[in-house]
């Protein structure tokens, strides 16, 4: 077996990870000891890379050839690439000539490589002639790049990593860290072990794992962000504790924003905020008597119609203290996507141009055009995300060129998205899944490889270029991202402007990154140092790194010179906005979005395997226990969520980490695992259904955190709920098939369950639905036969006067002992529970089979009664449970770290990818520790468990 160093395909933390493969297979990952991002760690996406590169998986759900519909709705057949570039460029071309550059909208994806993203920007911009090309950056980072050009000057991230081990304060705002960036929590942990005098500050509405383990948590309301920073600046000159000398020498704007936070009194800003005013001292004085105060912050603050303020008043109390350009302080944007800043770097946003150039900057378009060698680079800017789908839904754009990502179910306002779609006249989706909800409404589909296929670079969130390395040849017929683009741009300059086929002359990424580098000579993120050999000898290089310089620079703004005209920061003067909506009468309830810890975006990846749905398996909408009980719900009832623009429905359930007002939905849950349609049959697509498209007018990126909500209990009596195992060859392919059928219900969802593939190679999949009226059994047989509950050999029971139906798929193992393998309950579900226990454990089931077909209550009293609901599992490596972690627990005495450690010592548990590790902190809290006593290890031994943990934690291999 081989190692291949590479880069984790998922968030902006950049991990690196070591891919384990025979030239043909991946076998196993683990992270790179080696990388400075990471260390070795692994969150669990990231440590279940391998599995989601399984030969069964790839076969199931890659798009491994182009395909072409003839008409929309038809089943796309298989066409070779020249057939499939050649109708894209002539099909692009007409439209470009009948219609003008600007009838043609690409979007493309945080998730692709610097070479790719390069060349697209160029293809748009230089050969198109238009600037409507964005990313779905614009939905993760807009916001903070605004922020940091307003008040900074430049998009430029200014700390480090390292930053975390030399903070004494951390501000937390607008990030649940430790399931966003579990890798970045586990510095964080490691620091405060070592630094235990280090503060944490969280706000945040929710009381997530993040604010549990905070020192003060600020449950500030939704979309007061910009109240709470003016009024920490108010307390902030109140104290004495602004930096005058700082201010004096390095900024401008000062004064105009003292002013404005003059009317942020701490009772005013309580009251703004809904926080207590003795937290609001507590946090400005230690943010400010600090010797370092870092802040870290995501989506919270940038998916707002306030983002860029947000940013820039948070960036405004670095800049009033003089935190900032010192070891551990400064403002730290965290990064959603793998590659957000290198699509940044090279223009590929509808505002900018390569290297950090402005669109709106003559002097900068002159520039690029002298570098492209074209004579003019458009100078009207592009439309953005919203913009260009709104754009589409209205007739204007034409076509859409959709790369690397999924607008069917991330952007906001669903329903517009896809009239903007279905109105398109052509849309090419170039993508590596065949799974995503927006392959269905391609006219062309295009194969690309993803993570263990791509060569290349990306950029992480502390500025670090690190080598993507291919493991494998492409899957089928797949090609390279920048690949592609070429060849289209080429064909494309051979119809609409010959002269310029020569801007495309790459036949490797390196001679993309080469011309790149030279476009950022002399820029604030110059790269003419580096190079690929430099990368392959020295490992990721952090920028700016000029020419002649040995390394990269990892502290910006330490000399107090920023990259602006008069080489000053800028203090912003930003006014309290509102909400894009805030709740009324009708939609009483703040919806909060967010993430879940091993889910990631839409899922197109994670959402393959099963045992990532086993810390969360049910897409729910949490509420406070008041809510849930004014309401007159019980955990588990259905519930229609309805907004401005749409409606979904699904299970409501108590969360203590929640206010009354406020209910929240993980973002991921779109059309592919969460369907149904409503009393007039329009099919209900996920949360996104629900979100609205107001954006920040400064960076455009929309209020995807909030939108107001009405709750309401639905009344669905009818129920299915279904359970099978299905050889791992095929699961996948099943639940492709089975998507469609969701539409017969008013609610479904549609998951895979298990760890796969487990010894007997298998996958489970889950169906669960409902509706007011028995479905029919027409639209029922298919959904059936498909997880293996039709034919003779099954036990079934039917009673069509009370509408029960009940099927069981049982084999027998060596010895004859009956084994449930699949069940299929219509009517009274009530068994669900008890009968998937009876499924998952593998076991010989504890009575006679026939019994089971029983009415739950009947078959419990003759099987005799399963053991309790399985408790939620916190330890997704392992598999283990909170029940099991409570009863370990209650033997475990000593400090906090210590039974942590004798906890992880015998349940393993956090002792992998540590992502578990804030939840398991949480329970040693919550269950109280035994007495000293005889047959207790003493406090000394446990302090040796958790040295070889802590040792252990970061080396890891791949997963068991």
């Amino acid at each position: 077996m081989t190692e291949t160093p590479s880069t984790c395909p998922y968030c902006g933390v950049g991990c690196g990870v070591l891919i384990e493969h025979d030239g043909q297979r991946i076998t196993g990952v683990r992270g790179d000891p080696d990388h400075p991002a990471n260390v070795g760690r692994l969150c669990t996406k990231g440590a279940t890379l391998h599995l989601t590169a399984a030969d069964s998986v790839q076969r199931q759900t890659r798009l491994l050839a182009p395909m072409h519909r003839t008409r929309r709705g038809a089943t796309p057949h298989t066409v070779d690439w020249d057939s499939a570039l050649d109708t894209a460029a002539e099909r692009l071309a007409a439209i470009h000539q009948q219609h003008g550059a600007d009838a043609i909208g690409v979007y493309v994806s945080g998730q692709l490589l610097t070479e790719d993203y390069y060349v697209f920007n160029k293809l748009v911009k230089g050969l198109l002639g238009t600037n409507h090309i964005d990313t779905n950056s614009r939905l993760c980072m807009s916001s903070a790049v605004a922020g940091y050009k307003a008040t900074l000057g430049a998009d430029a991230p200014p700390c480090s990593y390292e930053d975390f081990a030399h903070a004494d304060t951390v501000f937390i705002t607008g990030s649940n860290l430790a399931w966003a960036h579990p890798i970045l929590m586990r510095r964080l942990e490691d620091t405060r072990r070592a630094r235990p005098q280090q503060k944490w500050i969280v706000a945040d509405p929710r009381r997530t794992e993040t604010a549990a383990l905070a020192d003060l948590h600020l449950a500030l309301k939704p979309g007061s962000d910009v109240a709470l920073y003016h009024g920490l600046l108010h307390l902030l000159l109140a104290q004495g504790l602004t930096d005058a000398a700082y201010i004096a020498a390095h900024t401008t704007g000062f004064e105009a924003l003292a002013e404005r936070v003059r009317a942020f009194p701490p009772a005013e800003t309580a009251r703004l905020t809904g926080l207590a005013e003795d937290d609001l001292r507590t946090a400005a004085r230690w943010f400010g008597e600090s010797p370092a105060t870092l802040s870290l912050y995501c989506q919270g603050l940038n998916q707002s119609a306030s983002g860029t303020d947000k940013n820039a008043a948070l960036i405004n109390l670095h800049l009033a203290t003089g935190q900032i350009g010192r070891p551990g302080a400064g403002p730290f944007s965290l990064t959603g996507q793998p590659n957000a800043m290198g699509g940044r770097e090279v223009g590929g946003l509808a505002n900018l141009l390569s290297a950090h150039r402005d669109l709106a900057n003559p002097a900068h378009r002159a520039e690029v055009a002298r570098l492209w060698g074209v004579p003019s680079v458009p100078a009207t800017p592009g439309r953005t995300a919203m913009e260009m789908f709104q754009a589409a839904a209205d007739g204007a754009v034409k076509a859409l060129w959709i790369v690397c990502t999924n607008p069917a179910q991330s952007l906001p306002d669903q329903a517009m998205v896809r009239r903007a779609l279905e109105r398109a006249e052509f849309v090419i989706v170039q993508e590596a899944f065949a799974t995503p909800a927006t392959c269905a409404y391609a006219d062309l589909l295009l194969p690309a490889t993803t993570w263990g296929e791509k060569d290349g670079t990306v950029t992480n969130s502390e500025r670090r270029i690190s080598r993507v390395r291919p493991a494998l040849p492409p899957a089928g017929q797949a090609r390279h991202d920048w690949a592609i683009a070429t060849d289209l741009a080429r064909r494309l300059a051979a119809r609409i402007a010959p002269e310029r086929i020569a801007l495309f002359p790459y036949d490797t990424p390196e001679s993309i990154w080469n011309e790149h580098r030279e476009t950022t000579r002399g820029r604030d993120l110059d790269i003419t140092g580096l190079s690929y050999a430099l990368l392959e000898e020295k490992g990721p290089q952090q920028w700016p790194c000029p020419e002649g310089a040995s390394e990269g620079r990892s502290r910006l703004y330490g000399d107090g010179v920023f990259p602006t005209a008069d080489g000053r920061a800028r203090f912003a003067d930003v006014a309290l906005r509102p909400l894009a909506e805030v709740p009324d009468a009708e939609h009483p309830f703040s919806l909060l979005t967010g993430r879940l810890r091993d889910q990631w975006h839409g899922m197109s990846r994670t959402g393959l395997l099963g045992r990532l749905y086993g810390h969360e398996g049910l897409p729910a909408i949490d509420l406070a226990p008041a809510d849930l009980a004014r309401l007159g719900l019980q955990d588990g009832d259905l519930v229609r969520v309805a907004s401005r623009r749409s409606a979904i429905v699904l299970p409501a359930r108590a969360s203590e980490g929640l206010v009354a007002g406020q209910a929240f939905l993980p973002m991921h849950w779109g059309q592919e695992v969460l369907s149904g349609q409503d009393a007039q049959g329009q099919a209900l697509t996920g949360v996104n259904a629900l979100t609205t498209s107001a954006f920040c007018p400064t960076s455009k990126q929309p209020e995807l955190k909030h939108a107001a909500v009405a709750i309401e209990k639905v009344d669905l009596p009818w129920r299915l709920s279904a359970m099978a195992w299905l050889p791992a060859e095929q699961a996948l392919a099943v639940r492709e098939q089975l998507r469609p059928l969701l539409a017969a219900f008013a609610w479904a969802s549609l998951l895979p369950f298990g760890r796969e593939p487990d010894a007997q190679g298998r996958v489970g999949l889950v169906l669960r639905g409902a509706a007011a009226s028995p479905v029919d059994e027409a639209r029922l047989a298919p959904a059936r036969a498909l997880l293996g509950l039709d034919g003779p050999a099954l036990l079934r029971y039917q009673d069509a006067a009370a509408r029960q139906d009940r099927a069981l798929r049982v084999q027998r193992d060596a010895d004859g002992r009956a084994q449930l393998q699949a069940f299929w309950l219509a009517g009274d579900t009530g068994g669900e529970a008890w009968l998937r226990q009876l499924l998952e454990a593998d076991t010989p089931l504890p009575g006679p089979a026939h019994l089971l077909l029983a009415p739950s209550e009947l078959a419990r009293a003759l099987v005799g009664e399963a053991a309790a609901p399985a408790s939620p599992q916190v330890c997704t490596c392992f598999n283990v449970r909170e029940d099991a972690i409570r009863q370990t627990l209650a033997g475990c005495a000593g400090t906090p770290q210590e039974r942590l450690a004798a906890l992880t010592a015998t349940l393993r548990c956090g002792s992998h990818c540590g992502s578990c590790i804030p939840a398991l902190r949480g329970l040693v809290r919550s269950v109280a520790a035994v007495p000293q006593g005889p047959g207790i290890a003493p406090p000394h031994r446990l302090g040796q468990v958790a040295d070889r943990f802590q040792t252990e934690a970061t080396g890891q291999t791949g997963l068991p």
